[in-house]
């Protein structure tokens, strides 16, 4: 955690106070709606979204933020704690984060219109002080979350993905929103410059980084972490397992699929697969696609003058790569 302390420095008194916004934008009239809200908001996360807003716009603005940047922050964490919410309910997930979910507490029916309030919440704000600029910014965030699960779900059942889908799926279910926290805190104190383009994309190659680093969990590619196995359980296609694919004989090529698609739940046959990839290096390969994209997102920051903001970025940045869990 010290380094997301790093991270978090420059900007420790706006996370202060954003903290208070987003617990006030939670807020609703319904005592059930309050228990649950307050439930939520003491068991958050890192919450590397709202550093990310906070940093850009700092970065950009001689560090100085306003309050269309509290409340771009506030908008991606109800829209983004509103979709957790729902994804538990989806995957019939009873923990996050280590704690009990909303839907192992409360139940599933109130989970899905805890979700719904949270959003709605969200859009509301924005729409109360007319930054329809941030809006669209979200919507399309939201829209392209929805696109790339269903995608993934899509190509799952026939396991035919090739790399370039892959990089679609993760683009839009992981990237999208990190990419939304970037140009939003760009868009909220530069709107219609060109940096709003720019730190979306250095949101991008961030998310890519990020997604492909969670796909080597999967693998034990951590000195100490266990192979989980995960992924293939769950027959999700990821980026060593379709390099590996692509790139072994016809009959491998057959026990693979068939050993993804029948045998999943056999944990021998499933560290078998494990063992099979990173002898192929497919875990190789996945690290290289993810230092690619980490660099490209450092190229970006690099023409920056350099700051406080930049470097805690920069750290962010490898702080995506390097990270153990």
């Amino acid at each position: 955690m010290k380094i997301v302390a790093q991270i978090k420095e420059p900007v420790n008194q706006e996370m202060e106070l954003f903290e208070t916004k987003f617990r006030e934008a939670m807020s609703s009239k319904v005592a059930l709606l309050n228990r649950i809200t307050y439930y939520i908001v003491n068991r958050k996360g890192k919450q590397m979204r709202p550093m990310f807003v906070f940093l850009t716009a700092k970065m950009l603005n001689n560090g100085v933020v306003n309050e269309r940047t509290y409340r771009g922050a506030s908008v991606i964490e109800l829209i983004h704690t509103a979709t957790l919410v729902h994804d538990d309910v989806v995957d019939e997930s009873n923990k996050r984060r280590g704690f009990f979910s909303i839907n192992a507490l409360w139940k599933n029916k109130i989970a899905v219109l805890v979700g719904d309030y949270l959003l709605s919440k969200g859009l509301l704000l924005s729409i109360d002080n007319e930054d329809f600029d941030l809006l669209k910014i979200i919507s399309v965030a939201v829209r392209e979350m929805s696109e790339g699960e269903l995608l993934q779900i899509e190509k799952a059942r026939r396991l035919d993905i090739t790399e370039e889908v892959y990089y679609n799926i993760i683009r839009q279910k992981t990237a999208t929103l990190i990419a939304a926290c970037c140009s939003l805190g760009a868009c909220s104190v530069q709107p219609d410059s060109p940096d709003v383009e720019t730190f979306r994309r250095f949101g991008e190659l961030c998310g890519m980084a990020f997604q492909i680093k969670d796909d080597l969990f999967d693998y034990g590619e951590d000195k100490i972490g266990k192979p989980t196995g995960i992924d293939i359980k769950e027959q999700k296609m990821t980026l060593p397992l379709i390099y590996t694919l692509n790139t072994c004989s016809k009959a491998e090529k057959k026990w693979l699929i068939n050993s993804v698609k029948n045998h999943n739940k056999d944990k021998k046959r499933v560290k078998e697969v494990i063992a099979f990839v990173k002898n192929n290096g497919g875990l190789d390969y996945a690290v290289q696609r993810m230092l690619f994209f980490k660099e490209e997102a450092l190229k970006i920051l690099a023409s920056y003058p350099p700051s406080s903001y930049r470097d805690s970025l920069e750290l962010m940045v490898n702080y995506v790569v390097d990270r153990k869990k």
